[in-house]
């Protein structure tokens, strides 16, 4: 039987969410980078004996707590998603075993295994947000494919969405007759080009 992806995509509200990043290194930075990237209102608290200058840049740029001290159960209370990216391999199980025990989603760096969710590539034009996954199998690809998509999805995405957006409002009928009379004039959008 064929492989397939059988994770469900899903788009946080990061904002009303507390994010916590164990480690203090390149991956850990490299987390928050892509995180405030996609998210700059996330409010996130990070936990390590010690940071990158980098790092402690970026913390600045939003809602990012740095906490100079090792990772100890104690710093879950309170979250809602944790990613463990140090490179001691007790430390992360640690965290995803004590992740377990209280119902939190945790993502181990670089150990699938252990990963609840995966951080996948994302694109981002306006309100139109488009994330990849190749299963956790190469963040490569979805490197590559992230760029694809920046090239090809119009720069004017955006003012199709919030025009698209102020037409609903004036459309009249029930929930269906809404989605039909939408469906029907947006459809030109992915018509194929005549070869």
């Amino acid at each position: 039987m064929e492989e397939r992806n059988n994770l469900y995509p899903i788009f946080l509200k990061a904002r009303s969410l507390q994010v916590l990043i164990v480690g203090g290194g390149f991956v850990a930075e490299e987390k928050l980078t892509f995180l405030l990237k996609s998210s700059p209102d996330a409010h996130v608290t990070m936990v390590s004996p010690m940071f990158r200058e980098g790092t402690i840049a970026l913390a600045k740029t939003g809602d990012v707590t740095l906490i100079k001290k090792k990772y100890k159960k104690k710093h879950l209370k309170g979250k809602h998603i944790v990613v463990a990216t140090t490179n001691k391999p007790k430390v992360n199980l640690n965290v995803h075993k004590h992740c377990r025990q209280q119902s939190i989603l945790v993502n181990v760096a670089d150990n699938p295994p252990y990963c609840d969710f995966y951080m996948g590539g994302i694109v981002t034009k306006g309100n139109v947000k488009v994330a990849i996954s190749t299963n956790g199998k190469s963040p490569t690809t979805a490197k590559r494919l992230r760029q694809f998509f920046e090239e090809v999805i119009p720069e004017n995405i955006d003012d199709l969405v919030k025009n698209l957006n102020e037409y609903r409002k004036t459309i009249k009928g029930d929930f269906e007759e809404k989605v039909e009379t939408l469906n029907e004039f947006t459809k030109g959008l992915i018509q194929k080009k005549e070869s």
